[in-house]
């Protein structure tokens, strides 16, 4: 990736699972001096700033050294606690800062906040959402799929300034980022569900899942989150990467833009009941794969009926 293709300096807040390395493919392609960050423990950017990012105290100063910020923090809350107040981005803000949120979000929440600054900076301050997809390995190896909303303009800067993450595509006007990112999600969420199942009804009848799942991945049953997920299955384990527990919030974003649409989803009704049977028993805080812990309960409760 040509730094110079990189309009201006980029400022990024969000440094966990996914955004300390999306952060660390910028700096690379930026170098030293380029890329501006913040985060609630210094410590989280000590090995950014050690290869030549800037850290600053406050997001107000991020914005003051960039005109483009990328935010990946949980949703759009946290986003709106990092614009407001006298340290907040709006504050460090010039005349032009274009505000990438890469936060699955709600697409009218996203519309709306857009809306919003605009009218309180004369259009000085613009939103991009710019959902991802391909977990913290694809952001670890920069292949993540990047989901682009926004006008043409701003929409093209975003795409170079997140070129080095992967793979950006401008899908159509804002918010169009966060319909791709809940039609994602219904995907993986549906594909989750039915490999637990099969895994735990695999098990049960006395077959390898790991041969088994080997197998289906050479067939039709193949897939990219089979391929990520097969070994967890394999191997019961859930430990936590990306947790269960988010699905209930993208399902419902989902949900939000089907309602507006007026499109009938009877698989993604069922699908989030899973999800927030699953969490209200206790299994959030664990990867999506734990889905497999859950179904094996269900059946257990059925067999003892």
């Amino acid at each position: 990736m040509d730094a110079q293709a990189i309009e201006g300096d980029v400022g990024f807040v969000g440094l966990g699972t996914m955004g300390a390395p999306m952060a660390g493919h910028l700096l690379r392609a930026l170098g030293p001096g380029r890329l501006h960050v913040t985060a609630r423990r210094r410590d989280a950017a000590a090995d950014l700033v050690a290869s030549g990012a800037v850290w600053h105290a406050t997001a107000r100063e991020v914005a003051a050294a960039s005109t483009t910020v990328v935010l990946m923090v949980p949703d759009l809350p946290q986003v709106r606690q990092l614009l407001e107040g006298p340290d907040g981005l709006l504050a460090g803000a010039g005349d032009d800062l274009l505000v990438i949120v890469s936060s699955t979000s709600s697409p009218r929440g996203v519309r709306d906040l857009d809306a919003e600054l605009r009218s309180r900076t004369a259009s000085a301050v613009r939103v991009v959402d710019a959902p991802v997809s391909g977990g913290e390995e694809g952001a670890q190896v920069g292949s993540l799929a990047i989901m682009v909303g926004g006008p043409e303009g701003d929409a093209a800067r975003a795409c170079a300034t997140l070129a080095p993450c992967g793979r950006p595509e401008h899908l159509g006007p804002l918010g169009a980022g966060q319909v791709a990112k809940a039609c994602n999600q219904m995907i993986v969420a549906a594909t989750v569900t039915a490999l637990g199942e099969a895994s735990v009804l695999a098990e049960r009848a006395g077959l390898d899942v790991a041969r088994l799942l080997a197998l289906l991945g050479t067939g039709y049953a193949g897939s990219r989150i089979l391929d990520v997920k097969a070994r967890r299955f394999a191997e019961h384990d859930h430990s936590p990467s990306g947790a269960a527990k988010f699905m209930v919030k993208d399902l419902g974003f989902a949900t939000e833009e089907a309602a507006r649409t007026g499109t009938g989803t009877p698989q993604l009704d069922v699908l989030r009941s899973v999800f927030a049977d699953l969490t209200d028993a206790g299994l959030g805080e664990q990867d999506t794969a734990v889905v497999q812990a859950w179904i094996g309960q269900l059946a257990r409760s059925t067999a003892v009926a």
